[in-house]
């Protein structure tokens, strides 16, 4: 092996921060929705991992191709499949590449084909992960230059499969222009990037600035924290008179986690009322990356209203991600809480 670095490589994480970071060090890049990957390229070897190291070539067979016509042998680079379309990017199409059948991969693959986007590179013929962001830069521009577009934008609209270096720049007033403009092709915000560090790989060393928004939910359940008490809200919407379930919202206290017990065993739903769940999508569904695993859960009667943050609600049915608890909303009724509230990406 000729690789300059071993794999599996952790990808280097962000933390989140309300605003555009200001001054010389910083680098910002769009962030990019999509599936985050380390590649590796060694003679024939092309090797491409999520951020968990789960193999994902099997399900790209385009990007793969893409990526050894692309890629200097050899070479490790960070970066993210993406699915453009004419009106952005595409996260619901690019989950449904994750399927077992080799014949619907291959199909999909012509359908609704997927870009690559590298935002960072590890090493070529020699490891530059100690290397600060600004000279790891250089190595990016020698190797991938050509390949930067003018707008920011184009990599979510232009016609896949197709590799780019991503759109970056170092002025904050530009960043924070991109961070409205890149929501109309559906990127997730703004990475913010320090020129000065090194590669850290499962490090929460970036900064990642998102859009935000508010709603107002149902508590349907709860699911149990493996210490004990509520570890996370399960959260509804009214949809002409049926409650759906939209995701959950978590991250409580221990304390927090007794007290919400207290406040929601009075609500058990003892009916057997509840979400009126889609076959793939509910509470104690399964899910692709958690092995088939279901998840035990315990109905509410629908009595108690809930303020949640959220950045994205995944084809008009889910939060994307789990919602931030703001508050409890007492003043407000439940069959108020629809979806029609929402802003949808």
């Amino acid at each position: 092996m000729s690789l300059p670095i071993a794999p599996p490589i952790k990808p280097m994480l962000a933390k989140a921060k309300g605003e555009v970071p200001r001054g010389d060090e910083w680098l910002y890049d769009p962030k990019w929705d999509g599936f985050r990957a380390i590649v590796y390229r060694d003679k024939d070897l092309l090797q491409i991992d999520s951020r968990n190291a789960r193999p994902l070539n099997r399900y790209f067979p385009e990007v793969e191709a893409l990526l050894r016509d692309a890629l200097p042998d050899p070479c490790v680079v960070d970066g993210e499949i993406i699915l453009p379309t004419p009106d952005g990017l595409d996260f619901d199409a690019l989950q449904n590449r994750l399927h077992p059948a080799a014949s619907r991969v291959n199909m999909l693959a012509e359908q609704t084909p997927a870009s690559f986007v590298v935002f960072d590179i590890l090493g070529t013929t020699k490891n530059v992960c100690d290397e600060p962001l600004s000279e790891r830069l250089k190595v990016l521009e020698d190797v991938f230059g050509k390949t930067r577009p003018r707008n920011p934008g184009d990599p979510a609209v232009l016609p896949a499969p197709t590799f780019h270096l991503t759109p970056c720049t170092r002025d904050a007033d530009v960043a924070t222009h991109w961070f409205d403009e890149l929501e109309k092709v559906k990127c997730d915000g703004i990475i913010a990037k320090n020129l000065t560090l090194p590669y850290s790989p499962d490090k929460r060393v970036m900064l990642k600035i998102k859009h935000k928004r508010t709603a107002d939910c149902v508590v349907g359940g709860y699911r149990t924290h493996k210490n004990g008490g509520v570890g996370s809200l399960l959260l509804g919407l009214y949809d002409e008179g049926q409650l759906r379930y939209i995701g959950h919202t978590s991250s409580f206290s221990a304390k927090e986690r007794n007290d919400l017990v207290k406040k929601l065993d009075p609500l058990r739903n003892s009916s057997g009322e509840g979400f009126g769940e889609p076959e793939d999508w509910g509470p104690g569904a399964q899910s692709r990356w958690t092995g088939g695993k279901e998840y035990e859960w315990v109905s509410l009667e629908p009595k108690l209203v809930c303020e949640v943050t959220y950045d994205y609600a995944q084809g008009g049915q889910r939060f994307r991600h789990a919602a931030g608890f703001v508050r409890w909303r007492d003043d407000k009724k439940p069959e108020e809480c629809t979806f029609d509230q929402l802003k949808y990406s």
